[in-house]
């Protein structure tokens, strides 16, 4: 998908808005309209179709009026009545070129109008939605008169909301500039789920659940916020039943999804959480047969439709935000950052739409909740936030899980590389040590009896071969499966300190300074002259890295990490490259001019003898670090 294709909607949308937004009223500047009357108390007369059949076209003249008001407005239809007459007193509208009346919002599924007996409006459903908006025409009156409204429903007839009496175009712009919000909230949170559903083929199959959870949630989401409003079934009458149906659709799909979303993100067992969300989606999806169901058949299923679709599912509805809030929280207690998100972005939620049902059911002009919305955006917020930090952290899992194969292949081949060496030393090395020996005691007994100038030359031979003999004993290292039988608990901090004192001498001859900082009580199983040998090799290359700094440093420390005694060696010396770091350990590669790479080899052998991992971190100019981790032991005792 194009980026192109992705914006066009997005700026579409966008001038929309502004134009309608910008849009003023029609009509010169020069008319000068009086302000909007509005109209705050009317009079409402209840009917049944015995007292009120549907041919009379005016109130009964001996049924009473009740008083109602924007703060009392008595819609609820009593039991018994099927509907109510609304009486408004209009005031004159003839300083209007083209007056108009507005409702806001009122209850009703057939709505009829008479202005001083002439019928002005009619209007019917086929759906069960009785929330609605009454926009007329007036005819310009120098007199004030008598609207009357009919009103058949099912649960609630009448106005809920103030008369306003103005210019008519003034008026149409009014009642849309209203909508706008919610229509843009709306088609923004479902513009986003649909790019969202459309992409997820591009996802593995562990990210892809969550993804389209995600994206179902805000789906169904953003058809509630879509279809709880009015003026989409002003608009759209011949659409009603459909958006009506998508509306319970919607509420039979977002919990759901919700629900199995936050699964995802919790961690643990979750037998009941998880087998309660397998019963709701089920009664979901029953609820979603008697939802076709009654759109198929009509009136004679109401009964159940409402049953199954409202009455019992807000208790189900309870049930599953207590689940989820009850283990975000247990999940937040445990440290899980994921569920600390989501609490958040739920408790937004809960906040916003307890507001909403404290400002229904507490004030009496039964304000439209709105609240509920904000905390919709809040949690969908919260939930894109869980999703993108488990992508990236499947991100650092890949990434870490890469690394790791590569060392583990590093590690392979060293270790065939070892092995090899191995087999060759155990082959040569005593049959080469022996002449060896024997070639340097002749070699001394001539020496002792040849003049002083051949003394030097038979001590250079000598030396050589004692020189060849500690290249032999370091094959002979790999030779042995395992470290000697002279195995004890070292304690790391004893060691190192040892090992300190030897190596001072060196570092200072190189102008460079040894600093040790151990924590106590730290054991490991291992030999003592190996592990002394192992470390004083790594010190030593430390050392000559860092011959042409005037201020080295060389830091040496053991501590204790996760259960392992980690020993650092860091220096500020030259550094090495990746490709580099990559072939240390094998045979005959060094950094040193004159090194063999054996001493490296050797140190790798004894620290995997000793159950230890050996890892080196460089960078060219900044230094090296080697990281050697040993399993601890308990205290000898």
């Amino acid at each position: 998908m194009s980026l192109s294709c992705i914006k066009t909607p997005v700026l579409l949308l966008c001038a929309i808005v502004i134009l309608l937004a910008a849009c003023p009223a029609t009509g010169s500047a020069e008319d000068i309209q009086p302000p909007e009357t509005v109209i705050q108390e009317w009079e409402i007369q209840w009917f049944n179709e015995q007292m009120q059949p549907e041919r009379l076209t005016s109130p009964s003249i001996t049924e009473p009026w009740l008083e109602a008001n924007t703060h009392a407005p008595a819609n609820q239809i009593p039991k018994g009545y099927t509907g109510a007459w609304i009486h408004i007193a209009v005031p004159p509208t003839a300083g209007w070129p083209l007056p108009g009346l507005l409702i806001g919002r009122l209850y009703g599924a057939d709505i009829t109008v008479y202005n001083d007996g002439n019928l002005l409006y009619r209007s019917t459903r086929e759906f069960s939605f009785e929330r609605g908006t009454l926009l007329l025409e007036l005819q310009p009156k120098s007199t004030a008169s008598d609207l009357y409204i009919r009103i058949n429903s099912m649960e609630r007839a009448g106005l809920n909301s103030s008369v306003r009496i103005g210019g008519y175009e003034h008026l149409s712009h009014s009642r849309v500039a209203q909508a706008i919000p919610n229509l843009v909230l709306g088609c923004s949170i479902a513009f986003m789920a649909l790019i969202m559903l459309l992409i997820s083929g591009y996802l593995n199959v562990r990210q892809r659940k969550p993804w389209v959870l995600l994206g179902l949630f805000a789906l169904s989401a953003s058809f509630l916020i879509l279809t709880n409003y009015t003026l989409p079934y002003v608009y759209s009458t011949a659409y009603g039943r459909l958006l009506l149906f998508l509306y319970d659709l919607s509420m039979l799909t977002v919990f759901p999804a919700f629900h199995m979303y936050a699964a995802t993100i919790f961690e643990g067992k979750l037998t009941f959480y998880r087998t309660f969300g397998r019963w709701f989606t089920a009664y979901c999806l029953f609820g979603l047969l008697v939802l076709v169901a009654y759109n198929l058949a009509g009136d004679p299923l109401f009964v159940y439709y409402k049953l199954f679709t409202l009455t019992l599912l807000l208790p189900l509805l309870l049930i599953h935000l207590g689940l989820v809030f009850s283990h975000s929280v247990i999940q937040s207690v445990r440290g899980h950052k994921n569920s600390i998100i989501l609490a958040s972005g739920f408790l937004a939620f809960t906040v916003m739409f307890a507001a909403d049902l404290y400002r229904f059911y507490t004030d009496e002009s039964q304000p439209m909740p709105f609240l509920w919305q904000i905390g919709v955006v809040l949690l969908v917020i919260s939930l894109v936030i869980v999703l993108a930090r488990r992508i990236s952290a499947d991100h650092k899992q890949l990434v870490t899980y890469s690394q790791e194969l590569e060392q583990f292949n590093r590690q392979l081949q060293r270790t065939e590389k070892l092995k090899f060496i191995s087999e060759i030393a155990a082959s040569i090395v005593h049959e080469v040590r022996n002449p060896l020996q024997v070639t340097r005691g002749f070699l001394q007994f001539i020496s002792g009896k040849s003049d002083e100038a051949s003394k030097s030359h038979f001590s250079i031979a000598i030396e050589e071969l004692d020189r060849a003999s500690v290249i032999i004993t370091d094959f002979l290292t790999f030779a042995k499966p395992e470290l000697d039988s002279s195995i004890a608990e070292l304690d790391i901090q004893q060691e190192m300190a040892a090992i300190k004192t030897i190596m001072n001498p060196l570092a200072v001859m190189n102008g460079t300074v040894l600093q040790l900082h151990a924590a106590d009580k730290l054991y490991v199983l291992g030999n003592t002259s190996k592990f002394k040998q192992a470390f004083m090799n790594m010190i030593k290359n430390s050392i000559e890295a860092i011959h042409t700094k005037e201020d080295g440093m060389v830091t040496i420390s053991a501590y204790e990490e996760n259960g392992m005694a980690v020993i650092r060696i860091r220096d500020n010396g030259e550094g090495m490259s990746k490709e580099q770091i990559a072939r240390l350990g094998e045979p005959y590669y060094s950094t040193k001019a004159a090194g063999t790479g054996l001493g490296l080899m050797v140190t790798f052998r004894i620290i995997e003898m000793m159950k230890g991992t050996l890892e080196f971190r460089s960078e060219q100019g900044q230094g090296t670090e080697a990281l050697v981790r040993y399993p601890l032991v308990h205290k000898p005792t």
